[in-house]
C-alpha cells in the first residue's frame, strides 16, 4: 500500500524534520522515520548500545509491539499517531534520572496545549490526559550511559479506532492542530528547552523550575487516588504533591507515603 493512500493522514518527512531540527548547537543530532517497527524504544536502545549519539530521534509511522507502562501494549493505526523515541545522555547524576520521563511529559503537554489549544494535564507520572481520557503515554528506559524516552500520542484516531473507551485523540477532541509534523517539531523543541535547563542545573528539579512546572500541569495532585503498587497491594488516599525525586506523595490513614512506582487511578468524588 502506498504511503500516500490516505491524504488525510500524510506521512512524516524525514528530510523536512532534519532540516528543521538538526542544526549547529541543537540537541537533536538526527531524525529517522521508519514505516513500521516493533518498538521505537527497543530499536533506539539497541542503537544506543551500539554508540548512537545523544539527540538521536526515531519515529515510526506504525508500531506493532509498543509497550506502555507496566508492559501494557500501545498500538495505533499507521499514520494516525505520533510514536517516537529520543536518546539522552545527561551529565546530571544518575540519581536525578527519575525526573526525565516527567520532564518529557511536561514538555509534550506544553507543546500540545500551545499548538492544539486543548487543556492537557498530567496524570502521575507522565500520562497526558484531556479530562479523564488518555491522550498519550511516556515510557523511559535506562541504557548504557543514557536514557531512551518514548511517547505514543493519539493524533488522528477516530472514536472507533481508539484502543479503549478511556482513551482519546486530538481529532476526537476537535483540536486546533492535528498535523503531526508541527506537533512533533514542537514537542522536540520543548523537550530540548526543558532538558537543557534541567541538565545545566545538575538534575535539580527545583532549581530549574521543573517541579513547579510539573505541579502546575498535574491532574493528580490534590485528588483522591487509588494506587495499584508493584506486588499487587493497593493504597488509597489523597495525592498531596511530588517530592524532590519526582515521587508521588500520598496521604493515607494518617501516614505519608512517597511512591516511586504504581498505577494511579483518579477516584471520582461521590455525592
Amino acid at each position: 500500500m502506498s504511503r500516500y493512500h490516505d491524504l488525510d493522514r500524510p506521512p512524516l518527512s524525514e528530510a523536512a524534520l532534519n532540516r528543521a531540527l538538526v542544526r549547529p548547537g541543537s540537541l537533536w543530532t538526527g531524525v529517522r522515520v521508519v514505516d513500521s517497527t516493533g518498538s521505537t524504544n527497543a530499536d533506539l536502545a539497541k542503537a544506543a548500545r551500539d554508540g548512537a549519539p545523544e539527540g538521536a530521534v526515531l519515529a515510526a509511522e506504525e508500531q506493532v509491539a509498543g509497550r506502555g507502562r507496566l508492559g501494557r501494549p500501545w498500538t495505533a493505526p499507521a499514520y494516525a499517531g505520533l510514536t517516537f523515541s529520543v536518546l539522552l545522555r545527561p551529565e546530571a547524576p544518575v540519581t536525578a534520572y527519575g525526573w526525565l520521563p516527567l520532564l518529557f511529559g511536561v514538555a509534550a503537554a506544553s507543546a500540545v496545549r500551545r499548538l492544539a489549544e486543548v487543556d492537557v494535564r498530567l496524570k502521575w507520572p507522565n500520562d497526558l490526559l484531556i479530562g479523564e481520557r488518555k491522550l498519550a503515554g511516556v515510557l523511559a528506559e535506562r541504557v548504557e550511559g543514557g536514557v531512551v524516552i518514548g511517547i505514543g500520542l493519539n493524533v488522528l484516531l477516530s472514536e472507533d479506532e481508539l484502543p479503549v473507551a478511556t482513551a482519546t485523540s486530538l481529532a476526537v477532541e476537535k483540536a486546533a492542530c492535528v498535523d503531526r509534523d508541527p506537533l512533533l517539531r514542537a514537542v522536540l523543541r520543548e523537550v530540548e528547552t526543558h532538558y537543557r535547563e534541567w541538565d545545566e542545573a545538575g538534575g535539580d528539579a527545583d532549581a530549574c523550575g521543573l517541579r513547579a512546572a510539573y505541579l502546575a500541569r498535574s491532574a493528580t495532585v490534590g485528588r483522591d487516588v487509588r494506587v495499584e503498587l508493584p506486588g499487587g497491594s493497593v493504597l488509597t488516599g489523597r495525592a498531596t504533591g511530588v517530592d524532590r525525586s519526582g515521587h508521588l506523595q500520598v496521604s493515607a490513614e494518617d501516614r505519608a507515603y512517597a511512591l516511586s512506582a504504581g498505577d494511579v487511578v483518579h477516584v471520582r468524588a461521590t455525592t
